[in-house]
């Protein structure tokens, strides 16, 4: 029987007198089984649905009720359960006194209605009785996903048409969410661990009831995280970080070939190589470090080398020239305050030595980065562009060519990193994980059971990012004032992968270690008024970033043999070599199913995080997916970017330039001027505008809709026929304008 009757009644009632507890108010009823937490809702004017068919039954005791507000213990009050109904909204809300995992929910296949609501990356819609998710879905999740780092949000939701349900999780660290195959649906479980690090941390589950809304649960995160204090808008980042105005309408780019020469560079090759020869001290040096094939090179080059011997020798020189750099700094206690001169000191040197054999202007010197490059861009007519260098090397070798791209009116950066640190000595070419012996020893993250937490790819430590902010700010302080740069990408810290770390006198809980993470984000971005980015940016540890590289399309197929080590698979993407073009970014090859539907599959994708982060954070693709690398999804890719308002993303060389130049500037043309003015607007409405969900609409807080056919034929809609592959922009105040992809298609 529903729980009507007072706390005198039931108190005196067994266990089994009673069926549950009901909460009602005029939108909807829940019933609560307190044993179990088995839940059922019935919305007004609805069906009754079972949301969770509760876990293993536990020892209640003290079960009260007042109004829309119930009370319970388990297990003699090791844990305590509370329940509010308040308006649309559900909260469960357990505290516990000691350690222990429990689950909280299980929900079965049914309650998932037409459709599940999962915050993969930007957003996934997956359909009840889709085989391609019930077969990928259980084993992508493993043992189940972390609700801080494999959810772009804390939260997912079920269709219902008319009505949609919403869990929210706003304590989203120590969570598993499980899945498994249940007749024509998913089954999903919710477990938690409370442990020493967390145990004061209450659990809260929020269960909002919306409309046909897909978008409201992921809306009523935001309205949350406004209320917490927990949301900063992009409007407000350009007040604090003035340089952050410059990514309104900027595509976003990554430049390769960061070392001082490029093989152009090279006016006379016979007196090169007779220098490079000779017995200057600094060819001596070079010499040195050469490999067997720059060696062999060397010695075979006739007086007009052929172009691959050209770029072997380019190569091995730079790749001396950064050995020697290093050389001046790295070590068991780098002085991050000198690391800049050894670069400048070779710079000057090389000029001395080759000059005779090199261009005559030094400060065009260098391939990708270069004041060739931004030349170039500039003009192509491209106003606004992000343009990132794999590492910081880059701007010490090139402090001219960052200069000349901030005085073009670009937002110059460079990928940092500090979360995995490495034994000085190792893997010296992951040279932003070269932090110091003592970084090494005392900052790796201690686990449970005493071990040290492996790094990125199984490689040194992860670290505790309070105990390596020190260095963090020495070393960034350093780059930014000896390079220019005038933005900062700081490489995991947005990923939301968050640890316990037991290490004695700083034991630190996974809520901390995020808050850790963005503390050392808005640390730069408000010590040098810049915006700063990071890989993906899961709202858990999104604060202090005004960019993420990785939400709308993030890593996939890791570890599939096809795309990671088959060279003879047509899906293989490439190898991490040349330097100056690496493969697996500049390589286009057809994306292999089901990846290509998963990720690019318009039915699949909703924009969840939009719903909460437009007008916040600015997101891409994940660097690895250029917007040319995969060559069979490039209209979708191009159409979702337009549809949610985000940046194209390109890849850039000295030797691409002019065959990528003519996509990047027609991407550009199309996306600025919707950027230009919805940049700083909330996303506040999403629709499928056909049976087949390949008409698409997306509405922001000014009113302006976009609406795109991702389908192959032309679709009429309100009036306006959408050709094939087509967006028409309606922006508040403008004429509408048609975007087709085919235009940007390139060759």
């Amino acid at each position: 029987m529903g729980l009507k009757y007072g706390w005198s009644l039931l108190a005196a009632l067994p266990l089994s007198a009673w069926a549950g507890v009901l909460l009602q108010n005029a939108q909807w009823r829940v019933e609560l089984e307190p044993a179990t937490l088995a839940v059922s809702v019935e919305p007004a004017g609805d069906v009754k649905r079972t949301v969770s068919d509760g876990v293993a039954p536990q020892a209640v005791s003290a079960l009260q009720q007042t109004g829309e507000t119930a009370g319970w213990q388990w297990d003699d009050g090791r844990y305590r359960w509370q329940a509010v109904l308040d308006g649309p909204d559900l909260r469960l809300t357990l505290q516990a006194r000691a350690p222990g995992r429990l689950e909280l929910l299980r929900q079965p296949a049914a309650a998932m209605g037409r459709g599940l609501l999962l915050p993969l990356a930007e957003g996934s819609y997956i359909p009840a009785g889709s085989k391609l998710w019930q077969d990928f879905l259980p084993g992508f999740a493993g043992d189940g996903l972390d609700t801080s780092e494999n959810l772009s949000l804390p939260l997912w939701g079920m269709d219902y048409g008319s009505r949609s349900l919403h869990w929210l999780l706003l304590n989203p660290f120590n969570n598993q969410l499980a899945f498994a195959a249940q007749g024509q649906g998913l089954a999903l479980t919710l477990s938690h661990e409370f442990n020493a690090l967390n145990q004061d941390q209450p659990v809260t589950l929020l269960l909002h009831l919306s409309d046909g809304n897909l978008l409201g649960g992921a809306q009523r995160y935001r309205q949350w995280l406004v209320s917490a204090g927990r949301y900063q808008t992009l409007a407000d980042k350009i007040q604090r970080q003035p340089e952050t105005a410059k990514l309104v309408g900027a595509s976003h780019v990554y430049l390769w070939g960061n070392n001082l020469l490029d093989a152009s560079d090279v006016r006379d090759w016979p007196a090169f190589l007779k220098l490079l020869r000779g017995d200057a001290a600094l060819a001596v040096q070079l010499r040195a470090r050469f490999d067997t094939a720059a060696r062999q090179a060397l010695r075979q080059a006739g007086a007009k080398p052929d172009r691959y011997q050209q770029k072997v020798l380019i190569e091995a020189v730079n790749q001396a020239l950064t050995a020697e750099a290093r050389a001046g700094w790295l070590g068991p206690k780098p002085d991050w305050a000198k690391m800049a001169e050894p670069y400048r000191a070779l710079r000057a040197q090389t000029a001395q030595t080759f000059g005779p054999a090199l261009q005559a202007d030094a400060s065009r010197w260098g391939g990708g980065l270069s004041r060739k490059t931004v030349d170039a861009l500039q003009s192509a007519g491209l106003k606004r562009l992000w343009l990132g260098v794999d590492n910081w090397e880059g701007g010490l070798w090139q402090p001219q060519a960052v200069k000349a791209g901030v005085a073009a009116g670009y937002l110059m950066s460079s990928y940092d990193s500090y979360e995995t640190a490495l034994q000085p000595g190792k893997h010296e070419d992951w040279i932003t994980a070269q932090q110091g012996e003592a970084v090494y020893r005392q900052c790796g993250i201690t686990l449970a059971n005493g071990k040290k937490k492996a790094g990125f790819q199984q490689s040194g430590y992860y670290t505790n990012p309070a105990c390596v902010r020190d260095t963090l700010q020495q070393r960034t302080s350093a780059l930014l004032s000896a390079t220019g740069f005038n933005s900062w990408f700081l490489d995991a810290y947005a990923t939301g992968m968050v640890f316990d770390d037991y290490t004695p006198g700083r034991r630190t809980g996974e809520a901390a270690m995020a808050q850790g993470y963005e503390q050392s984000m808005q640390w730069v971005a408000d010590r040098y008024q810049l915006p700063v980015g990071s890989e993906m940016g899961n709202a858990t540890t999104s604060r202090g970033i005004a960019f993420a590289h990785g939400m709308q399309v993030p890593v996939l197929g890791w570890g599939d043999p096809d795309l990671q080590r088959n060279p003879k698979s047509p899906y293989y993407l490439g190898r991490w070599f040349p330097a100056d073009q690496p493969e697996t970014f500049f390589k286009p090859v057809p994306l292999k199913q089901p990846y290509r539907d998963l990720y690019y599959g318009p039915e699949y994708r909703l924009p969840l995080y939009q719903a909460v982060f437009h007008g916040s954070v600015i997101t891409t693709n994940h660097w690895l997916y250029d917007n040319l690398k995969f060559r069979n999804v490039y209209a979708n890719n191009l159409l979702a970017q337009w549809l949610y308002n985000v940046p194209p993303l390109f890849h850039l060389s000295a030797a691409s330039l002019r065959a990528r130049l003519p996509q990047l500037q027609c991407a550009d043309r199309a996306f600025r001027p919707l950027h230009q003015q919805l940049a700083t607007q909330a996303l506040t409405g999403f629709a499928w505008l056909n049976a087949e969900h390949t008409l698409q609409q997306t509405r922001f807080a000014d009113g302006s809709r976009l609406t795109a056919n991702f389908g192959s034929t032309p679709v009429s809609n309100g009036g306006q026929t959408l050709p094939p592959q087509s967006l028409l922009a309606e922006l508040a105040g403008q004429a509408p304008r048609l975007l087709r992809a085919a235009d940007c298609a390139g060759k």
